[in-house]
């Protein structure tokens, strides 16, 4: 039986490949933008990733709040860290980050299933 992440895991990765087929730069261009902000730099890739968490939580983006908690999780950060961190989302966002809230603990639960599994 296959999981919302899962199916998550597998459509964004056949929509990134189709992207990828795409022949425009500007689309090129921010897509290699978007991956050299999270490589090591004055902040670390898995500090970025949790402020990357943060800020998702904040624009109320599912997709993005569960490609943030896969890297957050692969690079150790543990449940009590992300929820400081979805804490703070919480309370930069207000009230209406809540769904996104119940969302990002079912992705963490599964997630934490997964690795147990």
């Amino acid at each position: 039986m296959t999981s919302k992440l899962d199916d998550f895991r597998r459509h964004r990765t056949t929509m990134n490949e189709r992207i990828a087929g795409i022949d425009h730069l500007g689309i090129k261009r921010f897509f290699n933008l978007d991956t050299a902000a999270y490589k090591d730099g004055a902040l670390d890739a898995k500090t970025k990733e949790l402020l990357g968490l943060t800020a998702s939580a904040v624009l109320r983006c599912n997709d993005c709040i569960d490609y943030h908690l896969i890297q957050c999780v692969d690079a150790g950060w543990s449940d009590a860290e992300l929820h400081d961190a979805l804490n703070v989302a919480l309370i930069v966002g207000g009230s209406i980050v809540i769904p996104h809230l119940r969302h990002a603990v079912e992705t963490i639960d599964t997630l934490r299933a997964e690795k147990m599994g």
